[in-house]
């Protein structure tokens, strides 16, 4: 059976590069890097390493911003948690957005069982957030604003800049969730000017169980697991070296290749949609056009009148692996929460399917893909009760014949 692998953004195999960097580490140089003796020697030059090719990805000022964590969660909920802890003496208030991952809503949920308090700024129809409502957010008592560089659901990226600007009016810092964005799109800390930024480096081709939190200088930031000294004293425990020296080779890969991913997965991306518009109807895209304000690997598409988990479990018996929702909340088989503050009507939010692309796709698989889509949707379809009344003039389309 044909295999099409289209859920890049959930995870991506280990480029034969990275694989080749982590092997020395996972045999020969398995020393701890706290160790005195040569083998933590070796081990603390392969993570010291690991850290400049990792900061020079972001364009950070110094390795020493960079801090390693167990993955992109672990690297939110130090950044959020740390700040407010280390700044509840000044204030108690968050600003975020009501449509960021769900690493970073619930550490906030957590936060205000806590005592803290927090707005969610809402967003428009293409999922944007306004820098305007984030002023308007902002209180006496806020310690913090909570963005995302590009959304993990319908890819629309967010102008960051702006909201960072907005921010250092009071000399508030910005975290920003990056998640999702870097090893795609280039990612400059110093030119946002952003206190904290995210990595996940199993999204750009790096192996899971690593994260990256960039912290500036000046940003205060509270411990979240204590022990020994690692990490500045930020983060304890012995690093994942194999998953670390692996991070840093994905990140040296996604530098030097990012312009060519980039004009490959666009291609692709409209190939793709254009071919799914012009085969199935009653589709939208959900999120911005594609675009320069759209993530390039990203299609998020509602189907109407079927459901996105009955299209992700067909296409997968045809060896198509794509998502509905995205993959941290997909288990919860509930509508989009991305999708309805952005205002899509809840029976087109379920019927939503994410298709993630990446550098090894091909434009064969884009028409196999399309195919593939069109004809469970078709078969799906042809059971569905909404469907059969809509056939028969009961109940009205919410989306045009022909795709947006």
């Amino acid at each position: 059976m044909r295999e099409v692998y289209l859920d890049h953004l959930s995870a991506t195999r280990l480029l034969p590069e990275v694989l080749e960097a982590m092997r020395p580490v996972l045999t020969e140089n398995f020393g701890s890097p706290a160790s005195l003796h040569r083998h933590g020697l070796r081990a603390r030059e392969a993570l010291n390493q690991a850290r400049v090719t990792l900061a020079s990805l972001i364009q950070a000022g110094a390795p020493e911003e960079i801090i390693l964590t167990s993955g992109g969660t672990e690297a939110a909920n130090l950044a959020i948690k740390g700040t407010a802890w280390a700044s509840q003496k000044r204030g108690n208030h968050i600003v975020t957005s009501a449509i960021e991952h769900p690493s970073v809503l619930n550490s906030i949920e957590f936060l205000e069982k806590q005592g803290f308090t927090a707005t969610r700024v809402p967003v428009d129809a293409q999922g944007r957030i306004a820098p305007e409502a984030i002023r308007e957010a902002i209180t006496e008592q806020t310690i913090l604003i909570c963005v995302h560089h590009a959304n993990h659901d319908v890819g629309t990226i967010q102008p960051v800049q702006q909201v960072v600007e907005v921010s250092e009016e009071r000399g508030i810092p910005v975290f920003v969730d990056a998640t999702a964005s870097a090893g795609w799109l280039p990612v400059d800390v110093q030119q946002w000017g952003a206190a904290l930024v995210s990595l996940a480096p199993h999204r750009f081709y790096g192996p899971k169980g690593v994260g990256v939190l960039y912290k500036a200088r000046q940003a205060r930031l509270q411990s979240l697991v204590h022990g020994g000294m690692q990490e500045q004293e930020k983060r304890a425990g012995t690093e994942n070296l194999p998953a670390i020296v692996g991070a840093g080779a994905a990140a040296i890969a996604a530098r030097r290749d990012l312009p060519k991913r980039l004009e490959h997965v666009s291609q692709l991306q409209r190939r793709l949609w254009e071919r799914l518009k012009t085969e199935i109807t009653h589709a939208r895209l959900n999120g911005p056009p594609l675009g320069d304000e759209r993530l390039y690997t990203n299609l998020n598409i509602s189907f109407e009148f079927v459901e996105g988990e009955g299209i992700t479990l067909m296409a997968d018996m045809q060896g198509l692996s794509i998502a509905s929702g995205a993959a941290c909340v997909s288990k919860a088989l509930k509508a989009s929460p991305v999708l309805t503050a952005m205002g899509v009507p809840h029976a087109l939010a379920q019927g939503n399917v994410i298709l993630s692309l990446g550098q090894e796709n091909t434009e064969e698989e884009m028409g196999y893909t399309a195919d593939v889509l069109a004809r469970i949707v078709q078969k799906l379809r042809g059971m569905s009760p909404s469907w059969e009344e809509f056939r028969k003039g009961f109940v009205p389309a919410m989306t045009p014949a022909s795709a947006q």
